[in-house]
């Protein structure tokens, strides 16, 4: 509730103003105090265990003067329950501004403290080439989960002298922030003057479960290491049968410490009647500091809540330590730098009544520097009978330099031609770059990616109906993809792509409340110069999708009514570069319902995937190939999910 909009821009003058996104900016506007003192308090509940409240509070201070405050905190059990609270945290936000006839200073402030669970791809059953799916046998695909109590809280081996560190799971996918900044608008003569600054730190930590392999027979999985043995539950609770469905899943551990400072500063006149200059610069510093132990497999019952493991062979050697099967394959202490300078001019003429024409130039800099920590295989405890530690990646004292500098230039070109009151034509054609990220140049893809935009469309719209309709041809020139796959491998490749298609949204109002709004897309994406790959369906890209939103609103003596539904459907894709791992099409049913009472009380009810679906967002990418035995590890949607809330506004 402290959220008063969010604005969109897909395309368009995004590699102007946007600093590394070339395909889409997206802004959160921020409630900020107005003359009428106005707040709010809304308490939610879900069917997840969901607990949570909003609050909101704003108003004038005098002498020009303004405030807001807000936040929420919530709590739930998670869309899979992992038996321990999997989404808990909230948020704090406060601005401060002041209004003067010539302008307006804002500052404002947030501290965010929240963590959520990480659900990892599970085993499926896979049948007819991939596009049927069933849950497989002890885990529900729309509730289930690996994660459990059993190794919530572990203890990691990271040195050869006997260096742990402690971990819990239920810090999940989380972020300690804090975030400080301000904004001035201020008329300087013809000028307009906009000047953001932002300053950010803090962490955010990934502790997360990976699974790998899909399941085999525990039998099986001992025999893999050409000798009989012995298994028991690692938390006590009595021997495990050679028949039990097994995986090894890697309980991984991210830490980044994150810091930076931006400001974006523009000045905008205009020259003549119908036309707008903007000039402005950029700048951003910003750091990682990052410690990560990827690997550090465990032996699972493969079932909900999973259970581990611990076996020993009948010729001595041990295979897991209190169900770790390995340490950590993967290392790494690195700290980076960055630095971005960038100026751009931009300019919009309106040529006559009909016609619009607008464009603009980007140049920038980035420069980057860090160190990487060189890191050997070592066996922690000497032991080769002990085969869990075996091959641990430790981090040494000497590192590898990073220090690498690019520059490039983005620009942009549209047209509008209104064709009458409620019909015109667009086009427009970009180019934009993404410079390499730090963990890129870790793996040595130090190429900037470019991206080339092109889109021809009409808009249309009146009373009863709203119709966007753009053809577009989009180009990808080396895009980095990068996975650490299942046996400890980092995989890297970069290569290119192409995609053109269609795209239609719009609404139709026919009668009464009554609304009729829908998206769709049709896309064809395709890889270039992109090793044996080329020429295959870019992953996890469908080639149709579509959303339709029936809705009615009634106008009633106490309030108004919103009735509303949303029908999805998502084509068929595939999780992997080289189409070997088909993700099935599905569709799913969304509903809701709004109701307003008097000028101050809301009501909204809300349910999510209440056919209970079965959809996959992804297969795993970390095991190339297609389903083994029938068996296809995929990360489902979540099943059917509801919410109520209500909220009272003054």
């Amino acid at each position: 509730d402290t959220v008063e909009r969010m604005e969109v821009l897909r395309g368009g003058s995004s590699p102007i103003f946007s600093n590394g996104q070339p395909g889409i900016t997206v802004n959160f506007i921020q409630k900020k105090g107005q003359d009428e003192p106005e707040g709010s308090v809304r308490v939610t509940g879900g069917s997840d265990g969901l607990r949570r409240i909003d609050l909101f509070n704003s108003g004038p201070m005098g002498n020009g003067w303004y405030y807001s405050v807000g936040g929420f905190f919530r709590e739930s059990d998670g869309v899979r329950d992992p038996q321990f609270s999997a989404d808990k945290g909230g948020q704090f936000s406060a601005t401060l501004s002041k209004r003067w006839d010539s302008g307006e200073l804002t500052f404002y402030a947030r501290h965010t403290d929240d963590n959520n669970a990480f659900y990892t791809a599970i085993p499926l059953l896979s049948r007819n080439d991939g596009r049927d799916l069933s849950g497989f046998p002890g885990l529900d695909p729309q509730t289930g989960t690996l994660l459990s109590r059993d190794f919530r809280n572990v203890e990691l081996p990271v040195g050869p002298n006997g260096e742990t560190i402690r971990r819990d799971l239920a810090d999940g996918r989380g972020v300690n922030i804090d975030v400080f900044g301000g904004a001035l608008d201020w008329q300087l003569g013809d000028w307009t003057l906009a000047d953001r600054f932002n300053v950010m730190g803090g962490t955010a930590p990934t502790y997360a479960l990976f699974t790998g392999d899909a399941p085999q027979a525990l039998g099986d999985y001992i025999a893999g290491y050409g000798s009989t043995g012995s298994a028991t539950y690692a938390n006590g609770g009595g021997a495990v049968g050679p028949d039990q469905q097994v995986l090894e899943a890697g309980w991984w551990s991210v830490d980044k410490r994150l810091n930076s400072f931006t400001n974006d500063l523009r000045l905008s006149r205009d020259l003549f009647a119908g036309n707008t200059l903007t000039v402005g610069v950029y700048y951003a510093r910003y750091t990682s500091d990052d410690t990560w132990y990827l690997g550090n497999n465990m032996l699972l019952t493969a079932q909900n809540h999973a259970r581990r493991v611990d076996v020993v062979l009948d010729d001595g050697r041990q295979v897991t330590r209190d169900g770790f099967a390995s340490t950590a394959f993967f290392n790494l202490r690195a700290d980076y730098t960055g630095e971005n300078i960038a100026a751009f001019v931009a300019d919009e003429w309106e040529l006559n009544e009909r016609l619009r024409l607008d464009l603009g130039l980007r140049y920038e800099r980035q420069s980057v520097t860090g160190n990487v920590h060189d890191t050997a295989t070592v066996d922690l405890d000497g032991n080769p009978d002990t085969l869990y530690d075996n091959e641990t990646s430790v981090a040494l004292a000497s590192t590898r330099r990073i220090d690498q500098d690019d520059d490039e230039l983005s620009w942009t070109v549209g047209l509008n031609f209104k064709l009458d009151e409620h019909n015109s034509l667009f086009a427009r054609a970009n180019s934009g770059v993404k410079f390499p990220g730090f963990d890129n140049l870790r793996d040595g893809q130090d190429k900037v990616q470019e991206v080339d935009q092109y889109e021809l469309g009409l808009k249309s719209g009146a009373a009863s109906y709203d119709l966007y309709l753009t053809a577009f041809y989009n180009t990808f020139k080396n895009s980095p993809f990068q996975a650490f796959l299942a046996d400890g491998s980092n995989f890297t490749t970069v290569g290119d792509s192409r995609a053109y298609g269609l795209e239609v949204e719009g609404a139709i109002r026919p009668f009464g409340g009554f609304e009729l709004a829908g998206t769709g897309v049709w896309l064809d994406a395709k890889y270039r110069n992109y090793r044996e790959y080329t020429g295959n369906q870019v992953m996890r890209q469908p080639k149709r999708q579509y959303r339709l939103t029936p809705s009615y609103y009634w106008s009633l003596p106490f309030g108004d009514l919103k009735l509303f539904a949303t029908y999805s459907y998502i084509g068929e894709r595939f999780a992997d570069l080289a189409n070997t791992q088909r993700l099935p099409s599905y569709d799913m049913v969304d509903v809701g319902a709004s109701l307003h009472v008097g000028d101050h009380w809301e009501f909204v009810a809300s349910g999510s995937n209440v056919t209970d679906e079965l959809g996959l967002t992804e297969g795993n990418v970390r095991v190339p190939g297609a389903a083994t035995g029938g068996v296809f590890m995929g990360r489902p949607i979540a099943g059917r999910q509801y919410q109520v809330s209500a909220a009272y506004r003054w």
